[in-house]
């Protein structure tokens, strides 16, 4: 099961890790490369996937995964450099085409409306992300809206996960929530 924390801060990141995210996405907007390569080295000992969001130079330097969003370059280096991609979908063929593009995991959503990410797509619901999960055959992380009380809800979709950014101050009711929708 994944639990994607989606956080812009060594403190979030260690707390979300305690808390039993199995991956830390580093979500850093508008801040330069060599800035999140630090944060990332800084996080080397936590016991969960890094990930860099939309920032491929970081991830490289790293060595880690990177999440793409839809139209965002990159996406053919890291296939050829092998490292872990994400891309954001919203609709089924949109997840085909990532999967065949070379993602290993997909980000499905806004499940619900979102205020982390104002410029956000219409929600998809959970109907959409039910016809993303049985469209691809890589596993579909739920993103938008997500907290303890509904995680569980995007696993009955068909999700292998669930990714949150205000939620991080939950994350073991939400490690629970997900636990328990097994």
């Amino acid at each position: 099961m994944r639990l994607h924390a989606l956080v812009s801060d060594e403190a979030t990141a260690r707390r979300a890790a305690a808390g039993g995210a199995t991956v830390i996405q580093l979500r850093l907007k508008d801040t330069p490369t060599a800035d999140v390569v630090a944060l990332g080295r800084s996080l080397a000992d936590v016991e969960a996937e890094l990930v860099v969001n939309d920032d491929l130079d970081a991830a490289l330097a790293l060595g880690v995964g990177v999440h793409l969003g839809q139209g965002d370059a990159g996406v053919e280096q890291a296939r050829q450099a092998g490292i872990p991609l994400g891309i954001s979908v919203t609709t089924r063929r949109e997840g085909a085409v990532a999967e065949y593009a070379g993602a290993t995991y997909l980000g499905a959503g806004p499940i619900w409306e979102t205020p982390s990410k104002p410029d956000a797509a219409a929600p998809i619901g959970l109907d959409g992300l039910s016809d993303i999960c049985l469209s691809v055959s890589i596993p579909v992380v739920a993103i938008g809206g997500i907290d303890a009380s509904n995680a569980a809800a995007c696993i009955a979709a068909g999700a292998a996960g669930v990714a949150v950014i205000r939620a991080v101050d939950e994350i073991e009711a939400l490690r629970e929530a997900l636990d328990a929708a097994l």
